[in-house]
C-alpha cells in the first residue's frame, strides 16, 4: 500500500496518526476478542499472482498488497481517498465509502458462461448465459487492466464456508476499501501460516473503475458481473457496489453445494442461548425483509446474517461478517447492528455524515441502500464455530407492500414448499438500481439471482429435510398492514420482534389460530406484547371490500407466477396456491341466479346424447 503517512482523511484534511491506527486496532481486539493474525504481507507461495492474472501478472507483484488486515486497508483507501469511493472517516473512526451511481446490485449486468456441466445444470430461466468466447476476452480484458493499469493490487485470500468445509476464495480488487469489505464478508484465515498454501477455488478480480463497452464488450451496459462456474472465476467491472462481491461468491457456494447434499440458503440463523443444539431458526428472505435485523437478537446467539448451508451435522455459515441495512437504523430498535457502525474495522456504504462526523442513518440523499459490512466477531453474542444444530424453526420474510399477509402465520409443510419456490416479497427502494418504492415481486427460493439451478431443486432439498427434522414453518410479513405501503406505517421491529419471539420461544402453544381462507394460513388471533387488531390483516383496512379486491389481485399474482413451476411440483403443493376467494364468491354466486338457464342446457345436453333430439 501506499504509504500510511500520506493517509488523509477526506473530511477533516488531517491524517490519522499511527498512534490513532494502533488504538483503534487495540479497540477492535479488545470488543470483538478475535487473534490478531498479523497476516499483511504474507503472500500466497503454491498459488502466486500469475495464477490468477496469467501473463498480466507480470510486473504486477510490485503493487500487489498481500492480506492485509483492516488499519493498513483504512490508510491505503485514505492515502488516496477520491481514487475509489470519496473515502473518510467517522467521528468514531470508521471508514465510510460511496459507490457512485451504482448504490445496489445490478441484476441485469450479471451473466453465466454457458458451458459444460454448467449448461445442464443451470437454470437459463433466470440466469443470463454469455458465451465462452464473450467472458475469455472479458477476463484478458479485466486482467490485464488490473495487471498493468490499476495503481494498485490488493489481494485478499479468504474462504467460504465452515472451517474444515471451507471454499477457498481470492479476492483481487484495485480497491483497498473493497479488500476490506471482502475481509469483513468472507471466512478469514486461522493463521498466517496457512495462507502460504492458499489454493482458491474461486478467485474473484474485481475492477470497479474500469469502464465496459457495452455491446462492444458483450454486455448490455458500462458494468458486468460474470460468472464461470466450471472453472471458478469472476469478473467484476463498471459497479463499485461492494454486495457484487459477497452475492458472486454465494452464487457459486449455491451451484455447487447440492453437488454434496447440502442446501444452500439465503438465510439468516440464530439459536436460543440455553440449548444451541436444539434450538435453531432459519430466516429466509430478500433484502430489506429483516433476515440481519432479527437474526442480531440481543436474546439469542448469531450465526450469521444472510448465507447459510444446511447439511445433515445441521447449519453453518457460509460467511465470516454481515451485511447490514443502515436505513433509519436506531440504537434502541437495532443495539447490536448500531454498536457495529462505531466499531473501527466496520465499513460503511453510502452512509451521510453530519457536521459532527456521525452518521445520520435517516439521510437518503445518496440511496436507501445505506450499508455497513463488518466481521461477525463483533457481535458478542454469536454462536461458537458460527455453526448451529438441525433447525427447529424455519421462518419466511415478506416485507408486503399490499397489507393483505397477516403478520404472523403458521405454514404447513406443503403450503412452504408452495411459498419457498415462490419466494414472495416486495423491492424495497434501493436494493437494486431503479427501484424508488416497494414494488412486488417474486424470487424463488427467496433468492433467484443468487440460485443458478432450478428452483425445484433447492425446494425438494428443503422439503425432504423439513420431513427429516419436523421443524416448524412460519411466514413473517415485515412490512404493511391497514391499507398497505403509503396508507399506513410499517409493522413495527417492536411488535415484529415480538411476533417471531413467541413463535420461536413456543408461546403460542394453546393460543387460538384462525384459518385465512384465501391464502389457507393459520394464524394466531393474540400474540404477547403486540395488538390483536393488526394479526388479522382486513380487520385493519378502513374499507373490507378493498381489501378483498387487493387481496384477491395478490392471490392471483401468486398463482400466475408459479405456472412455470406447475409441471415440477406435487398435486399438494399446488393445493396449497391462494384462492382469489371474492371472486370465487361472486362466480358462485352467478351460477346460483342462473340456476334454471344451467339446468335446462344440461337436460338439452343428456336428450342429445340419448338420441332423442336432432
Amino acid at each position: 500500500a501506499r504509504s500510511p503517512a500520506r493517509a488523509v482523511s477526506a473530511s477533516g484534511g488531517k491524517p490519522p496518526s499511527a498512534a490513532w491506527r494502533d488504538a483503534a486496532f487495540r479497540e477492535q481486539h479488545a470488543r470483538s476478542a478475535a487473534p490478531i493474525l498479523h497476516t499483511g504481507g504474507v503472500k500466497c507461495i503454491t498459488t502466486p499472482l500469475a495464477a490468477s492474472l496469467g501473463a498480466h501478472a507480470d510486473g504486477a507483484d510490485g503493487k500487489a498488497n498481500w492480506n492485509l488486515e483492516w488499519p493498513q486497508l483504512y490508510a491505503a483507501a485514505l492515502a488516496h481517498p477520491q481514487d475509489v469511493g470519496a473515502v473518510q472517516l467517522t467521528a468514531s473512526g470508521v471508514l465510510t465509502a460511496r459507490t457512485g451511481a451504482r448504490t445496489g446490485r445490478s441484476p441485469k449486468d450479471k451473466f453465466i458462461v454457458n458451458e459444460g456441466e454448467a449448461a445442464d445444470k443451470v437454470w437459463w430461466g433466470a440466469n443470463a448465459p454469455m458465451e465462452r468466447s464473450t467472458f475469455d476476452a472479458l477476463h484478458d480484458k479485466i486482467a490485464a487492466y488490473l495487471g498493468q493499469e490499476a495503481h494498485e493490487l490488493h489481494v485478499q485470500d479468504l474462504a467460504a464456508g465452515a472451517a474444515g468445509e471451507a471454499v477457498p476464495v481470492r479476492v483481487i480488487s484495485e480497491s483497498p476499501w473493497h479488500a476490506a469489505f471482502a475481509r469483513n464478508m468472507l471466512q478469514r484465515p486461522e493463521s498466517a501460516e496457512s495462507l502460504e498454501a492458499h489454493a482458491p477455488r474461486l478467485t474473484v478480480l474485481h475492477a470497479p473503475t474500469l469502464k465496459m463497452g457495452g455491446t462492444a464488450d458483450g454486455v448490455v451496459s458500462e458494468a458486468v458481473v460474470a460468472l464461470d462456474l466450471n472453472r471458478g472465476i469472476v469478473l467484476i467491472a463498471g459497479t463499485e457496489y461492494a454486495g457484487e462481491i459477497k452475492k458472486s461468491v454465494f452464487s457459486a457456494m449455491n451451484y455447487w453445494l447440492p453437488s454434496q447434499g447440502v442446501l444452500p440458503m439465503h438465510a439468516s440463523c440464530s439459536v436460543g442461548r440455553d440449548d444451541i443444539e436444539h434450538s435453531s431458526a432459519v430466516f429466509f428472505g430478500l433484502s430489506g425483509t429483516g433476515k440481519t435485523t432479527l437474526s442480531a437478537d440481543p436474546a439469542r446467539l448469531l450465526v450469521g446474517d444472510d448465507e447459510h448451508a444446511w447439511s445433515e451435522s445441521g447449519v453453518t455459515n457460509i460467511e465470516g461478517g454481515c451485511y447490514a441495512k443502515l436505513i433509519n437504523l436506531s440504537k434502541e430498535a437495532e443495539p447490536l447492528v448500531y454498536s457495529t457502525t462505531r466499531m473501527p474495522g466496520s465499513v460503511l456504504e453510502n452512509v451521510v455524515l453530519g457536521e459532527d462526523g456521525q452518521p445520520d442513518f435517516d439521510d437518503t440523499s445518496l440511496t436507501e441502500n445505506t450499508r455497513g459490512s463488518y466481521p461477525i466477531e463483533f457481535i458478542n453474542n454469536r454462536a461458537p464455530g458460527l455453526r448451529a444444530g438441525t433447525p427447529k424453526d424455519v421462518v419466511f420474510l415478506s416485507c408486503d407492500a399490499f397489507g393483505v399477509l397477516p403478520p404472523l402465520s403458521r405454514l404447513t409443510p406443503e403450503q412452504a414448499a408452495y411459498h419457498f419456490i415462490s419466494g414472495y416479497t416486495s423491492k424495497v427502494a434501493g436494493t437494486e438500481v431503479g427501484i424508488k418504492e416497494p414494488t412486488a415481486t417474486f424470487s424463488a427460493c427467496f433468492g433467484a439471482p443468487f440460485m443458478p439451478r432450478h428452483p425445484a431443486e433447492y425446494a425438494d432439498m428443503l422439503a425432504a429435510k423439513l420431513r427429516e427434522s419436523g421443524a416448524q414453518v412460519w411466514m413473517l410479513n415485515t412490512g404493511w398492514v391497514a391499507g398497505g405501503y403509503g396508507k399506513s406505517d410499517r409493522i413495527s421491529i417492536k411488535h415484529t420482534r415480538a411476533l417471531l419471539n413467541a413463535a420461536l420461544e413456543g408461546k403460542l402453544e394453546g393460543t387460538e389460530f384462525v384459518n385465512d381462507q384465501r391464502f389457507g394460513f393459520d394464524v394466531p388471533t393474540e400474540v404477547p406484547g403486540v395488538p390483536s387488531d393488526i394479526l388479522l390483516p382486513r380487520n385493519t383496512w378502513a374499507d373490507g371490500a378493498a381489501y378483498d379486491e387487493t387481496a384477491d389481485h395478490l392471490a392471483c399474482l401468486f398463482n400466475r407466477n408459479f405456472e412455470k413451476f406447475e409441471e415440477r411440483v406435487s398435486d399438494a403443493v399446488l393445493a396449497s396456491a391462494p384462492h382469489e376467494l371474492h371472486r370465487e364468491i361472486h362466480m358462485t354466486t352467478s351460477i346460483l341466479d342462473k340456476k334454471d338457464e344451467i339446468e335446462g342446457v344440461i337436460r338439452l345436453h343428456d336428450e342429445i346424447k340419448a338420441g332423442q333430439r336432432g
